[in-house]
């Protein structure tokens, strides 16, 4: 029922004509938990967008305008999402476990972009890395290597 809501809805507002990415892409579902991990602390920093932009670029092989387009459909999604399990879900079932990883790679990288860790921003890893199957053990590994400079790989 609440598909055929969507689905009715869509096709009034024309938002399926604009979507290049769709609900079930995993690059989609990144993109979202991504945006959310810098967004749950009430702002958006222009170095938060801008290192969200190159991660996801890179991590994709998308080209600028894909890249835009991603950003934007990942910002609707995650405002239209009432839980994180939607896109956990699908990260689970499409990505192997260093895939898993290197989203948890990312998020942090990214909070790491305005040099303070907000603690909303903690904890949505810590419940994305539980979602995903990331042990906690990884989870802090993974936190140390950003904090000490390192990068995710984008492979």
């Amino acid at each position: 029922m609440l598909k055929a809501l969507r689905s009715f809805l869509s096709e009034l507002t024309g938002a399926d004509e604009e979507r290049r990415f769709s609900e079930d892409d995993h690059r989609l579902a990144a993109a979202a938990l991504l945006y959310h991990v810098i967004a749950v602390d009430g702002s958006v920093s222009e170095k938060e967008r801008t290192r969200l932009h190159d991660l996801l670029k890179a991590r994709y092989a998308l080209a600028e305008e894909e890249t835009e387009d991603l950003i934007r459909e990942a910002e609707t999604a995650d405002d239209e999402a009432v839980d994180l399990y939607r896109f956990t879900s699908i990260l689970k079932d499409r990505l192997d476990d260093d895939g898993r990883e290197q989203i948890i790679a990312m998020m942090w990288d990214l909070v790491y972009q305005d040099d303070h860790v907000h603690e909303f921003e903690e904890n949505v890893i810590w419940r994305v890395a539980e979602l995903l199957g990331v042990s906690s053990r990884e989870r802090i590994r993974l936190k140390k290597i950003i904090q000490s400079g390192g990068a995710p790989v984008l492979s």
